[in-house]
């Protein structure tokens, strides 16, 4: 036990030891870089007085300004391990800068975009060069320097950054202000530059500062003096900004007072306005109750003429529905006969066309029997001429004159059987005429009968139209008015649920109003009572309807007490007021107590 105890403490002492080493080998390289910077910073002021000029990226004193703020920057820096290598760069910490100053966004996004540059340390320097040709580098280190909770995370505790000399490196940066450089940044390699800081300029020679003592003194004071303007100009744009913070404040506090003042204002005339409200609310509830109860009963009246009238014309339109369709079966009816007569019409016009069809070929005929008449005429008259110049060849055809005079018979006998055939036909196609046209003329007639009959019922069919427009006009004002009594019951009934809530919210402090009231009256009453007469006072639960005419207590049908009995009633069985010796004024009495009270008082003054 004890050897493991002691091997404890030393492990202890030995890891105490180490750690107070490193404390003391931090702080070492702390101060001594924190005096470098002092002097690189001061040795290039001092220099770029003296030169008078615009400085360059060749410049050996401005060169080791870099080197000695990198390894400023570099120290206490936490490593970032990756899969590849380990990463130490002064990027990390720079590039926050954007999100704390605004202004620095053109040279971050600058020194991140440049083609040249591939490492986070070559962005790093190409940032610090920019913000000191911008004459911005203490105010984005200082920037950056206020918030040490953002450093912690790149930085160990005890680093050059996250401590006093931090700050007081970047209250000294201000002297650089007096600085103007031009710097070139895309042709150099910013990457594999090697920072080595060179002593020998900060090493002088004790006789060439003796004789240079002066000059020494009057380029301190010039630099204290171009160090204390540059305060001076941050002090004044500090001091206008909090003084315009100032006077935003001040306006929008009067701001804020007058909108105070005026919303009293507006409270005060919203609580005239409420009680003035609460006044007329409760006149316009009074005025709507009587309206809504006579609207109701008017809604009913108008409702039952309503159904009375739409009951006589249901009827009236079952009469008319009725007679409409007889009228429609017995138009079907005469409309087939019209149908059956148009067709025995067409029949007859049709034989009409066949006889004269028939007459017509008839003709034909006749009119070839006489071509072949006047053919046998000219036959005649040939063969007389014939016989005048053949003479002497008659006798030798004399038996030829015969047979040609026979022949001449039998065609004459034909032409007479033709022409009597022709005279028959002529008589019956007469007749056949005479005929039709009696027919005709009895279809005529009958057809002119149809047609009055089709005028008459046309015209009947057009009265029965004419009512039954009426009927549809009547019946379409009445749908009109139902629907106007519809929308009247629909607005009548948004009344009614608009005057039923605030008749319920006015019911809720009524009735709140009417416990604490009850509450209170109910033991002065119990106690009068009791007191004066002996009876019992009945509570409000334990009544549900009228004790005299029996109805239910509702809403609209309230409870009263007898002051005299103490039983509950309605309004109409308790509207009676009499004074009673317990009561300095006239009471609500029931109707049998008023009865007998008024017996008592009459027999009393009768006696």
């Amino acid at each position: 036990m004890d050897s493991s105890i002691t091997l404890s403490n030393f492990s202890l002492s030995l890891v105490l030891s180490l750690s107070v080493a490193v404390k003391d080998h931090m702080a070492v390289e702390r101060s001594n870089l924190f005096s470098m910077m002092k002097l690189s910073i001061k040795g290039l002021i001092q220099s770029s007085l003296s030169l008078g000029r615009t400085l360059d990226s060749d410049y050996p004193p401005l060169q080791q300004f870099f080197v000695v703020l990198e390894q400023c920057l570099k120290h206490g820096l936490k490593v970032k391990k990756s899969f590849i290598n380990q990463n130490k760069s002064i990027w990390g910490p720079l590039e926050l800068v954007q999100k704390l100053c605004p202004d620095s966004t053109d040279i971050t996004t600058s020194a991140r975009d440049l083609p040249g540059l591939k490492t986070g340390l070559g962005r790093g320097r190409a940032w610090l060069h920019l913000a000191l040709m911008q004459k911005k580098l203490s105010d984005y280190l200082k920037a950056l320097l206020d918030r040490k909770d953002i450093l912690g995370e790149f930085y160990d505790p005890g680093a050059l950054m996250m401590e006093e000399e931090g700050t007081v490196i970047g209250g000294m940066l201000v002297g650089l202000n007096v600085i103007d450089a031009n710097l070139c940044i895309k042709g150099e390699d910013l990457d594999s530059q090697v920072g080595v800081i060179d002593f020998s300029l900060y090493l002088k020679d004790p006789m060439t500062t003796e004789t240079t003592k002066d000059d020494a003194k009057l380029t301190a004071i010039l630099d204290q003096k171009h160090y204390i303007e540059e305060l001076n100009r941050h002090l004044s744009c500090t001091v206008t900004d909090l003084q315009a913070k100032m006077d935003s404040i001040e306006k929008t506090n009067s701001k804020l007072i007058e909108e105070l003042t005026a919303a009293t204002d507006r409270i005060n005339s919203l609580r005239e306005e409420q009680e003035t409200l609460r006044h007329e609310n409760e006149t316009i509830v009074q005025s709507s109750q009587k309206k809504e109860e006579a609207t109701l009963e008017d809604s009913a009246v108008e409702l039952e003429t309503y159904r009375q009238t739409r009951q006589g014309l249901d009827e009236m339109y079952s009469v008319v529905w009725k007679q409409y369709q007889e009228e429609k079966r017995i138009r079907q009816e005469l409309e087939r006969e019209l149908k059956l007569q148009v067709g025995l019409k067409q029949e007859m016009e049709m034989a009409m066309r066949l006889l004269e069809k028939d007459t017509h070929e008839k003709q034909d005929t006749l009119q070839a029997l006489r071509q072949q008449l006047d053919q046998v005429k000219t036959l005649n008259l040939q063969m007389f001429h014939k016989t005048q110049d053949c003479e002497r060849e008659a006798q030798r055809k004399e038996e030829e004159e015969g047979q040609l005079e026979e022949k001449m018979n039998q065609m004459e006998t034909t032409i007479k059987e033709m022409e009597q055939r022709f005279v028959q036909s002529d008589q019956t196609e007469r007749d056949m005429r005479t005929e039709l046209e009696g027919r005709v003329d009895s279809l005529q007639k009958q057809l002119s009968d149809l047609d009055t009959l089709r005028l008459g019922l046309e015209s009947d069919l057009r009265s029965e139209k004419e009512q039954r427009q009426a009927i549809q006009r009547a019946l379409q004002r009445e749908q009109d008015n139902s629907t106007e009594l519809r929308t009247q019951l629909q607005q009548i009934q948004g009344l009614q649920t608009e005057v039923r809530q605030e008749k319920k919210q006015l019911q809720l402090t009524c009735q709140e109003q009417e416990t604490a009231l009850q509450e209170m009256g109910l033991h002065l009453t119990l106690f009068s009572v009791r007191v004066h007469q002996g009876q019992a006072w009945l509570k409000d639960d334990e009544a549900t309807q009228c004790k005299h005419c029996q109805k239910e207590f509702s809403i609209a049908r309230r409870k009263h007490h007898c002051r005299n009995c103490g039983d509950i009633y309605c309004n109409s069985c308790s509207s009676n007021e009499l004074a009673l010796p317990s009561y300095p004024r006239p009471v609500r009495v029931c109707d049998i107590c008023h009865s007998l009270l008024l017996q008592r008082s009459t027999s009393s003054t009768s006696s």
